[in-house]
C-alpha cells in the first residue's frame, strides 16, 4: 500500500508563487535536511562498527569473520571484541606486552630497594681503631674520601 504524501510531490508541480506556503515549504525543506541527517548517522554507525573490529586486530571483511563481525552485539571496545574472538577462537589471544618505560621503572625500583637493604659497608671508626700504622690510617681515609665519605 502505497503512501499518499510519498506519491504526491507538490515540487512536481508548477505553482504560482503566491499559492505557495511558505511553511510547507519550510517543512518539506527541514523533512529533506531529517532524511540527510538520519542516512549520515546510519553510515557513521557502521563506520565506528567496522573501526572497533579493525583496532581490535579483526578484518571485518575476511570471510572468517563476516559471521562474526554481523552477529556481534556486545561492548564495542576492542578489548571486548578481542575477548570475544578469541573466545570464538577467530584469533589467537596475544602475549601480554609489558610497556618498556614501566619496566624500566621497575628495575630501577627494584635497584634502589637493594640499595636500601644492602650493608653500609666496614665501620670507619672500627677500621681507624684497628689499624697498625699510621700509613693504613691514610689509607683508611683516602679510601673514604673516594667513595664519597667525610671524616673529618
Amino acid at each position: 500500500m502505497s503512501n499518499f504524501e510519498d506519491d504526491f510531490n507538490e515540487d512536481d508541480y508548477d505553482q504560482p508563487a503566491s499559492e505557495t506556503n511558505p511553511v510547507r515549504a519550510r517543512m518539506k525543506q527541514l523533512e529533506k535536511e531529517a532524511k540527510e541527517l538520519r542516512k549520515q548517522v546510519a553510515e557513521f554507525a557502521v563506520t565506528q562498527r567496522e573501526l572497533a573490529f579493525a583496532k581490535a586486530g579483526i578484518d571485518p571483511a575476511s570471510p572468517q569473520a563476516k559471521y562474526f563481525v554481523k552477529g556481534y552485539d556486545g561492548d564495542l571496545t576492542p578489548e571486548a571484541i578481542r575477548a570475544a574472538a578469541e573466545e570464538a577462537q577467530l584469533i589467537t589471544p596475544q602475549p601480554v606486552q609489558v610497556d618498556p618505560d614501566k619496566a624500566a621503572w621497575q628495575q630501577s625500583n627494584r635497584i634502589a630497594a637493594g640499595a636500601e637493604t644492602a650493608s653500609e659497608g666496614p665501620s670507619w671508626i672500627k677500621r681507624i681503631r684497628d689499624a697498625s700504622s699510621a700509613e693504613e690510617v691514610s689509607e683508611i681515609f683516602a679510601e673514604a674520601q673516594a667513595q664519597g665519605v667525610d671524616l673529618g
